[in-house]
């Protein structure tokens, strides 16, 4: 997986579950919604740029991890910690391709302290009744791209992350089965670990 590709699907979301009529949310709301989750764990669908899909699990332990194991026939992986990100290709002999966290959208949502209200992070923030859609980039790199997150309300949930890169290209992401406040090993986000694993 390059990472244009990686840079479009950037990372899923959170918790799923069934659409309910909810007002618009307020920035302080996803904040502190997204400060909260320390861990969850569950499966996602990737609507891929050219209209493919991809299938996987996601395991995400705030702040700064996460990891991303993509299903047959694409079997990558792509992890972040460490305050790198990895990205697993298993028809290279060559390691993983590895790019510093803070130069891909998933930096701000897995920040230590997330807050939507700082200024000119927030490009977009829209309701259509049911759902709140807040699009997000990094304000001192809008080149890398942002991530607009679907929420819902009662209680506030992430059900969808559709992230454009730098060419405008986007990617879904829809998350199913997901689970909050899991127990997950650090060692699913070593990438120091995972190198290790495949060489032996």
């Amino acid at each position: 997986m390059k990472r244009r590709s990686f840079m479009a699907f950037a990372t899923a979301a959170i918790v799923a579950g069934s659409p309910a009529a909810a007002q618009q949310l307020s920035l302080e709301q996803v904040s502190q919604y997204l400060n909260q989750l320390q861990t969850a764990q569950g499966g996602f669908t990737q609507i891929n740029a050219d209209s493919t899909l991809s299938t996987g699990q996601i395991y995400i332990k705030r702040p700064g991890r996460i990891r991303f194991e993509y299903n047959a026939p694409d079997n990558s992986l792509v992890m972040a910690g460490g305050g790198s990100v990895a990205i697993f290709d298993p028809r290279s002999n060559n390691g993983p391709d590895r790019y510093p966290l803070n130069q891909t959208p998933l930096k701000i949502i897995l920040e230590r302290n997330v807050d939507l209200g700082r200024a000119r992070m927030v490009t977009g923030h829209t309701s259509d009744g049911a759902t709140t859609t807040i699009t997000v980039q990094d304000p001192d790199n809008p080149q890398y791209g942002n991530i607009q997150m679907v929420f819902t309300g009662s209680p506030v949930e992430l059900r969808q992350w559709i992230v454009t890169d730098d060419v405008g290209s986007q990617t879904t992401v829809i998350l199913n089965d997901m689970t909050a406040g899991t127990r997950i090993s650090d060692n699913k986000f070593s990438i120091v670990s995972e190198i290790n694993k495949r060489e032996n």
